[in-house]
């Protein structure tokens, strides 16, 4: 992924919060690529050797991940599904698409304000009178990119019903 973009590090881009925050955005079978990390109460365990194995795939099959998008689905304690945005399918990838419409607030701050944030998000999604299927954080850039970066940009996407 590192052959995609132009970045100050080396590794992930500098992401830019204003097409993404306080949007709604829509997708018809957006192609993603999908991959499990193990989580120990919540906190990922095993991220970045799933990133590298994502980047892998990805750099083989020479395709575009759009925006460096990857949604975290926090199935349970133990599991967050992986998915990362791509323009096509890649073989010997799970290859899956997301539909629907999807409402997106930006956050930044360190991880731990993520139940602040996650209450901020259902407070702005009442008043717009929105109800969710489901939620993904996306979390835009790795720890040391962000503290190069000076910014810890975290986006919620919620699957609008």
């Amino acid at each position: 992924m590192k052959s995609q973009f132009d970045s100050k590090t080396g590794c992930c881009p500098e992401f830019d919060p204003i097409p993404w925050d306080d949007k709604i955005v829509e997708w018809k079978n957006k192609p993603f690529i999908k991959d499990k990390v193990f989580t120990l109460f919540y906190m990922p365990m095993n991220f970045s050797s799933v990133m590298k194995r994502f980047d892998r795939k990805v750099t083989a099959t020479v395709v575009i991940v759009p925006d460096y998008l990857c949604l975290s689905d926090h199935t349970s304690k133990w599991n967050m599904d992986l998915y990362l945005a791509v323009d096509k399918e890649i073989p010997d990838a799970e290859n899956t698409t997301i539909s629907g419409k999807f409402y997106s607030k930006v956050y930044e701050g360190p991880f731990r304000d993520t139940e602040k944030w996650m209450k901020d998000y259902e407070t702005l999604a009442k008043s717009k009178n929105f109800t969710f299927k489901k939620h993904y954080m996306w979390y835009t850039t790795c720890p040391k990119c962000a503290k190069k970066y000076g910014k810890n940009y975290v986006v919620v996407i919620g699957q609008i019903e």
